[in-house]
């Protein structure tokens, strides 16, 4: 695919999209395409995770851990591994494809590296970050207060 392709497969992506352009022309240059057959495993949840992958063609099912975490499917404009791209982490699922397909795969050090040279995406990427957050915590607040309700004894 030529590098406007991958552009566009990676502008689908809400998170990496925000960055600009510029900065997404840089991911799709140094990245590289990768195909996966049916049934082959991209990876495996406790590895540890150096990249992210945006699926271009296909879909990947999503297998926590856990059998708790349950079961997920994951197609194209999807970004698989998305804190791998800024910290050490290791895969909370095993990525398995579902039919033929296609990602991209951007390392850590390359995301890092583009943040570097466009502060500007990088403001961007800390200000997702922070509403992300916001809005977990907030919905682990009410979450809480649900629980504290339940929980009271009737009078």
């Amino acid at each position: 695919m030529a590098i406007e392709d991958d552009i566009l497969s990676i502008e689908r992506v809400p998170t990496l999209r925000a960055l600009g352009r510029d900065a997404l022309r840089i991911l799709a240059i140094g990245a590289e395409s990768r195909y996966v057959h049916k049934g082959e495993v991209l990876f495996t949840a406790g590895d540890a995770a150096d990249s992210g992958y945006v699926i271009q063609e296909g879909s990947f099912r999503l297998e926590g851990a856990s059998k708790q975490a349950g079961e997920l499917t994951a197609g194209p404009g999807t970004l698989l591994g998305e804190l791998a791209l800024i910290c050490e982490i290791k895969r909370p699922a095993t990525a398995t494809a579902n039919e033929p397909s296609t990602v991209i795969r951007i390392s850590r050090s390359l995301f890092l590296k583009m943040l570097e040279g466009y502060p500007r995406a990088a403001h961007v990427l800390r200000e997702q970050i922070v509403a992300r957050a916001q809005q977990a915590l907030t919905e682990l607040s009410d979450v809480r207060a649900k629980l504290d309700t339940s929980q009271t004894p009737p009078q």
